[in-house]
């Protein structure tokens, strides 16, 4: 399972959204000479409760002008800026994201949160040492953050530093008992080490806590079929595959962390005719936005 950015989680897990409906206030405020820089403060925070209602109801394009323009009124508030830098990692803009999000620390360097999507934004930069850097000081503030704790993990796992992704991850399920996707990713890293017996233990494991989850699912479709059990491997991968088809497309799988030894297997299993047919017609996939 991938490192996926919690745009909204980590906005109210700092108490930055209100429970309101949106105002939609205009992204252009009228020039308003006899205001002092307590009531431009002011303007800045309600229009960022504005911006937080749309990014609730994921309208990024509508949210990211009036959050430039709530850092312009409020430019002493973290919260403007850290809300800015978080869209604009929406939107991809890594680079503008990590900078505005640095503001956003200098201003409040008592919030984990911010440290955590920091980590975020050098983890899709590619940056994994600074990610781990970033998300091990935030913490060191809060630590028993499951979701940072994952994404440590993740990171630990791209530089193959496998023991301390593991140990990383036995945290975050120390911290939530149900969270299946650090169980699914130790499973991928001991099957990159060819433990492939406790690979398979960890993504039963894994659906013992969600059955419905197609990741794990097909991991032992893939695996059962390298064994040699081939008609339990097809009904389980066929399974995983009608429930999301996402996951029968190789650069999803390796965005999702798959190593390399899974994704070859996963080949071949893809290769098989009964699986070439189930995949062959499968309905498209309908690209879905970041939840975040």
């Amino acid at each position: 399972m991938s490192y996926r950015h919690r745009c909204l989680a980590i906005l109210f897990g700092l108490g930055l959204v209100s429970g309101a409906g949106p105002s939609y206030a205009q992204a252009l405020l009228p020039y308003a000479p006899n205001l002092d820089s307590r009531q431009l403060e002011q303007q800045g925070i309600t229009l960022t409760e504005d911006v937080l209602q749309l990014v609730r109801f994921q309208q990024y394009d509508l949210a990211l002008p009036r959050a430039k323009l709530a850092t312009q009124l409020a430019p002493n508030r973290f919260q403007t800026w850290f809300i800015l830098g978080t869209l604009y990692l929406q939107e991809k803009e890594i680079d503008r994201g990590i900078e505005v999000l640095l503001k956003a620390q200098a201003l409040a360097p008592e919030e984990a949160g911010i440290k955590f999507t920091l980590g975020s934004a050098y983890f899709q930069k590619g940056d994994y040492p600074a990610a781990i850097s970033a998300l091990q000081a935030g913490l060191q503030q809060k630590p028993d953050s499951t979701s940072a704790l994952f994404d440590l993990g993740n990171a630990y796992l791209k530089l193959k530093q496998y023991p301390e992704a593991i140990t990383t991850f036995e945290k975050a399920v120390g911290t939530d008992k149900s969270f299946w996707p650090a169980i699914n990713n130790i499973g991928l890293i001991q099957y990159e080490r060819g433990d492939s017996e406790s690979a398979l233990q960890q993504w039963q494991r894994a659906l013992a806590l969600d059955p419905e989850q197609s990741e794990p699912q097909l991991a032992v479709a893939v695996l059962l079929y390298k064994q040699g059990k081939t008609a339990e491997g097809l009904q389980q991968g066929e399974a995983a595959l009608k429930r999301d088809s996402r996951y029968a497309e190789l650069k999803f799988l390796e965005e999702n962390l798959w190593g390399e030894k899974l994704l070859q297997d996963t080949r071949v299993f893809f290769a098989n005719p009964t699986m070439q047919a189930l995949i062959k017609n499968l309905p498209p996939v309908v690209e879905e936005k970041d939840q975040g």
